[in-house]
C-alpha cells in the first residue's frame, strides 16, 4: 500500500512538472505557430524536468531500488521451494569444518590474484560462516547473499561492490567456469531471475555465500543444485 501510494505522489508530481513546463512553453515558444515542433518540444522538457532520462539521478536511483524491491519479492516468494529443491539436489554437501580447516592448513592452496592476501581473504570469509540468512542484511546477525560478497570485498579488500546480485553481475569481466579463480564471484539462477543469487569462489569447485537454506556456509559448485543453476563468474580482482 505505501508502495501505491508512493508511485501515486510520484505520478502527481511529475503531472505538475509536465503542465508547469507545457505552459512555460506556450508562452515563449509557440507563439510561433508551429504547432509540431512546440509539441516536441513540450516532450523533450518534460521528460527532462521529470528525471526520465536514464542518465538522471533519480532515474538510475528509482531502478535501484527496483532491482532491490525485486529481489526481496523474488526470495520471500521463492525461500521455501529454494529450501525444498537444496534438500533434494544438493547431492555434494560440504562438511564446512573439515573444509574450513583444511583451507586454513592448506597455505599453498589456489594461488590469489596479485596484491591479495589469501589469509586474510579466507579470515574474513570463515568469519561469517553461520551467520543466518536475512534479506537486505550485511552484518552478522544477517545476511543475504549480495550482502555477504559485499562485505567480505570491503573487509578483505577495501573494495566496494554494488549491493544488488543483478548489478554484482555487470561489474569486472565474464570468465569461463573452467577458469574460475580465488575470489571470482559465481552466480546462479534460483528463483527464475536471472541472476538471483552470488556467491565467492574459493578453490577445488568450493564457493561461499549466503545461503537461503543454512545461511552464509560453503557449497559444491559440483553439486546437481547448483551446477544446473550456474549461469557465470565475474573476475573483479585482476
Amino acid at each position: 500500500m505505501r508502495r501505491e501510494a508512493n508511485n501515486c505522489a510520484r505520478i502527481l508530481a511529475e503531472k505538475a512538472i509536465v503542465k508547469k513546463g507545457q505552459s512555460l512553453l506556450d508562452r515563449r515558444l509557440c507563439c510561433s505557430g508551429d504547432g509540431v515542433q512546440c509539441m516536441w518540444l513540450v516532450v523533450f522538457l518534460a521528460a527532462f524536468l521529470a528525471g526520465c532520462f536514464p542518465s538522471s539521478p533519480r532515474f538510475r536511483s528509482d531502478n535501484t531500488e527496483r532491482l532491490r524491491q525485486q529481489q526481496e519479492e523474488d526470495e520471500t516468494r521463492f525461500a521455501a521451494k529454494i529450501r525444498e529443491e537444496v534438500i533434494r539436489e544438493d547431492d555434494r554437501k560440504v562438511d564446512v569444518k573439515a573444509a574450513t580447516k583444511r583451507l586454513r592448513a592448506d597455505g599453498g592452496g589456489a594461488l590469489p590474484p596479485p596484491g591479495v592476501n589469501r589469509d586474510n581473504f579466507l579470515l574474513e570469509v570463515v568469519s561469517h560462516l553461520g551467520v543466518p540468512y536475512v534479506y537486505g542484511g550485511s552484518s552478522d546477525q544477517g545476511m543475504d547473499c549480495s550482502g555477504f560478497s559485499s562485505t567480505v570485498y570491503a573487509n578483505a579488500l577495501g573494495k566496494k561492490l554494488p549491493r544488488t546480485t543483478m548489478e554484482q553481475f555487470e561489474v569486472g569481466r565474464g570468465v569461463r567456469k573452467n577458469d574460475l579463480r580465488f575470489g571470482d564471484l559465481v552466480f546462479f539462477n534460483t528463483t527464475g531471475r536471472n541472476p538471483s543469487h552470488v556467491g565467492v569462489y574459493i578453490e577445488d569447485d568450493l564457493f561461499a555465500h549466503a545461503s537461503v537454506s543454512s545461511g552464509v556456509t560453503l557449497s559444491s559448485l559440483e553439486s546437481t543444485y547448483y551446477r544446473k543453476r550456474y549461469v557465470g563468474a565475474r573476475r573483479v580482482l585482476e
